[in-house]
């Protein structure tokens, strides 16, 4: 079985599943294949907001948020940083991650986004620091950087992200096994759950 992972590197709970997700899959025989979407034009598409925005009047819920995703960074010992420039522009990396796809370093890009952004709080719209960071990853930089502004890698992130939209995709992370949809990290226990029955 394959769980098809849409995620967006500004998401810090995409970067929270994007940790434990190998791991669930593993358990359960299960591969991951790893979609980029940009979360702003899902955002766009579907009348959503970010739920920083959403729930900015709502008294008690983002200090709940925060208890909720420290407590998932304990129970699976995580290493966690809330970006100090929050909320990135992600396109430029976003891009970057269309084009990896079916690289042999794909996972290696995504991993050195997700960290540089979760981890070491990096300015992660700021083409300067991607390139570094991504040069201290030991990738191709130059070969990454030109290629997220040629028509047919910002096209690709497009095609993602309005494939997401069409499966009723409202935000990331989320997960499909089939065209059964999991919203989050709350549904990570569904998904192992479906995987296993």
């Amino acid at each position: 079985m394959n769980i098809d992972f849409l995620y967006d590197f500004g998401s810090p709970n995409a970067y929270l599943v994007h940790k434990v997700l190998p791991d669930l899959a593993a358990r359960c025989g299960a591969t991951v294949t790893w979609t980029p979407i940009l979360l702003g034009g899902v955002f766009k598409a579907t009348n959503n907001q970010s739920p920083m925005q959403a729930f900015s009047g709502v008294a008690g819920k983002l200090a709940y948020q925060q208890v909720e995703i420290a407590r998932f960074i304990e129970r699976h010992d995580l290493p966690f940083q809330f970006n100090p420039h929050f909320p990135v522009m992600t396109i430029g990396v976003m891009r970057g991650a269309a084009y990896a796809q079916g690289k042999d370093w794909e996972s290696h890009y995504i991993n050195a986004v997700f960290d540089a952004l979760w981890v070491q709080g990096a300015k992660m719209d700021d083409p300067d620091v991607i390139a570094q960071v991504l040069t201290d990853a030991g990738l191709p930089t130059a070969d990454i950087m030109s290629a997220t502004q040629t028509p047919e890698v910002k096209q690709a992130l497009i095609d993602t992200t309005s494939a997401a939209v069409d499966r009723s995709v409202f935000g990331a992370p989320t997960m499909f096994v089939g065209d059964e949809m999991f919203f989050g990290k709350d549904s990570l226990p569904d998904l192992e759950w479906r995987l296993t029955t």
